[in-house]
């Protein structure tokens, strides 16, 4: 056979094991991701103007606040973990990189050979010689020294496709660290809210303590003049002392919350910093929800899930590729001598190949279809798990809106609610010092009003937490200033 039959019988081969390796790839149907969002929300407000635009340090107004929330951001011990899987990451993406790059190594080496006389190789040398009359050295070192070059041609782009693919990954786990971020500046906030409500609740029941000993001095002096019975001190008594008990439940509940505020500025415990103006006076900030097409922007959860789709796709690319044959490029070059005298002298002591592999799976592809199966239905779980995330996004923010309605309404009718109890106070006592009225209507009337004043503060607490899960739902807080 001639040298040009030889090669068109390649050529052919080659083509051949092309088709068939191209034609074996299985067929899987992808995903893609709905984007979709409703216009409005409930609200039906078309206004694009966002509070999810303003960052964090500006949203808050109070100082010992903003205080405790730049310190959690540099300190807290989850978040600089989360930080240190973003370089590792990061390092994907170059590990990745350098593989489809040529990879270049440089050696140097000395031996020695000892080869049998009776040999086909120690027969050789000793009947030829290196010049006249000298013969090769027995045993023969070996020195030498040169570059390796190895390179797999990305044909097919699988190792760029791998290297975007962790790329985007590394993507999310950015987006992953601003999403940690809204969350730990929304625990802070709830938590500092949730401290100033236990203050106030506090002050509260000691007010009332007083109040209800005032009362228990009253009830005294009319057991005096045998206007009520024993029974009624000892229930005012019993009143006062289950309220100074309810006094430390409170402040262990204060406790608790200082800690938890610390643990999150990763700092041992110690007394939290806070304001000092009347809890139930404040109000809460005023948030804009714009409209739901920008929490695609704002929410780094949805941004995450964005680039995992967008990984997995490229996922399916580089798997597909496994199935084409791969081309290795293979050459180096140096010198080598058995004797250092000679080691650089050119042509004699040079040294070089140079090679090509093309290789193609052709059986058992086992592995190669199940990792191509494997990445298609990983790319179907991103775009559902995107959808998913945006719809959680969507009825987050929905119910945070009707839960801050639902709470303005229900502030200002149990805010009347007080006003009218403060008021039974003073007319019960009145009345009771008249004789129109007996001691179990003012003990009664002095229980309901505690009860409402408690319940306000948790009310009040209640809107500042429900301000601070819209800002965080609307993808509030992670933005730097700018």
């Amino acid at each position: 056979m001639n040298k040009l039959k030889k090669n068109a019988l390649y050529t052919a081969t080659a083509l051949a094991t092309l088709l068939y390796v191209s034609c074996g790839v299985p067929k899987t149907a992808t995903r893609e991701a709905n984007t979709s969002v409703p216009q409005t929300y409930a609200n039906g407000s078309t206004d694009t103007l966002t509070s999810a635009q303003i960052n964090w340090n500006t949203f808050f107004k109070d100082p010992n606040l903003t205080a405790l929330v730049d310190q959690a951001l540099q300190n807290n011990q989850e978040l600089n973990i989360l930080l240190q899987e973003i370089s590792i990451a990061k390092n994907e993406v170059k590990a990745r990189k350098g593989e489809y790059l040529p990879f270049v190594t440089a050696g140097a080496g000395a031996g020695i050979d000892k080869v049998g006389r009776y040999t086909s190789q120690g027969a050789s040398d000793e009947a030829n010689e290196i010049a006249p009359g000298k013969k090769f050295p027995d045993p023969l070192p070996n020195y030498g020294a040169g570059v390796q070059i190895n390179w797999e041609v990305d044909i097919w782009k699988k190792l760029r496709n791998a290297k975007q693919a962790a790329l985007h990954r590394y993507l999310a786990t950015v987006e992953g660290r601003n999403f940690m971020v809204t969350h730990l500046i929304a625990e802070v906030a709830t938590s500092y809210y949730e401290l100033l409500a236990l203050d106030a609740q506090l002050e509260m029941l000691q007010q009332n303590i007083a109040i209800q000993q005032n009362a228990l001095e009253v009830v005294k002096l009319e057991k005096t003049a045998a206007r009520v019975t024993e029974l009624a001190v000892r229930k005012f008594e019993a009143e006062v002392l289950k309220n100074q008990s309810r006094q430390y439940e409170i402040q262990q509940q204060i406790v608790e919350t200082e800690n938890h505020i610390n643990y999150l500025v990763g700092r041992f415990p110690q007394p939290v910093l806070r304001t000092t103006t009347a809890f139930t006076e404040s109000t809460p900030a005023l948030v804009n929800s714009g409209i739901p097409s920008q929490l695609l922007a704002n929410r780094p959860d949805i941004r995450q899930a964005e680039q995992q789709v967008m990984a997995s796709k490229l996922d399916i690319k580089a798997a597909r590729a496994a199935f084409y044959p791969s081309f290795a490029i293979r050459s180096g070059i140096g010198y080598s001598a058995f004797n250092p005298s000679y080691f650089l002298k050119t042509p004699e002591s040079l040294a070089y190949s140079l090679a090509g592999d093309l290789v193609a799976p052709l059986l058992n592809r086992n592995a190669i279809k199940a990792n191509f199966l494997s990445a298609n239905n990983r790319q179907v779980q991103a775009a559902f798990g995107y959808e998913r995330t945006v719809l959680n996004a969507y009825i987050e923010v929905a119910n945070q809106l009707a839960r801050i309605q639902n709470l303005n309404k229900s502030y200002e009718l149990k805010d009347k609610q007080v006003a009218a109890l403060v008021q039974s106070i003073d007319l019960s006592t009145l009345l009771f010092k008249s004789a129109r009225a007996d001691y179990m209507e003012v003990l009664l009337t002095q229980r309901d009003a505690l009860e409402s004043k408690m319940e306000l503060i948790e009310t009040k607490k209640q809107q500042f937490t429900a301000v601070v899960n819209l800002y965080r739902a609307l993808g509030g807080g992670w933005k730097k200033n700018r």
